[in-house]
């Protein structure tokens, strides 16, 4: 291995680090508890070293969403791809979003409420964010119905399942009824 090759290595460890802690603490504490001094305390390397990573915070709030949206995409495949027939691949899809948006609240706010500088719905829209959206509208396009045109259904569907995840972590609406709701949702919603 060349010594360039090491040094590419290295930088991508520590630039994967940095990202893994700013989740864990972003986790644990919150987004507020996510500053670059404390990141730099946590990693062990000086602040200068950070910065010669990400600009701030927002550029970590972006690797943080990124990383996040290729794992939200791989958990709806893995639900989709286990379920029979297109309503229980809707309604798994709904279950594996929910438990994902549950299971990583700040990852969650990362991807869809902060401001990490990634562009949406747009053609410099980042692979990560692109995929997450085509795992969803793998399985909510063959609902639709006729007439609809898949993305915008899509989009819809996944409004509804936003509005859902951030209602309930918010308080807003109780979790025991999680699945009636996605019922309603599955049933009323997707032409089944």
């Amino acid at each position: 291995m060349s010594v360039q090759e090491r040094k590419q290595r290295e930088r991508a460890e520590r630039e994967r680090l940095i990202v893994a802690t700013a989740r864990e603490l972003a986790e644990q504490d919150g987004w507020e508890a996510v500053t670059t001094r404390r990141l730099a305390e946590r990693i062990e390397y000086s602040q200068p070293v950070l910065y010669s990573h990400f600009r701030g915070k927002r550029e970590i709030i972006g690797a943080v969403a990124l990383e996040g949206a290729a794992e939200l995409a791989a958990a709806v495949r893995a639900a989709t791809s286990a379920a029979d027939g297109p309503r229980a691949r809707v309604a798994a899809l709904a279950r594996a979003y929910l438990d994902f948006a549950a299971r990583n609240p700040a990852v969650y706010d990362a991807i869809f409420e902060l401001d990490g500088g990634l562009a949406f719905a747009h053609e410099d829209t980042p692979e990560p964010l692109k995929d997450a959206f085509a795992a969803l509208l793998e399985s909510l396009g063959e609902v639709a119905g006729d007439g609809v045109h898949p993305g915008l259904f899509t989009e819809t569907f996944w409004a509804a399942l936003h509005g859902l995840a951030t209602l309930t972590r918010a308080g807003r609406l109780p979790p025991e009824d999680t699945e009636p709701r996605l019922d309603l949702l599955v049933d009323r919603l997707a032409v089944l």
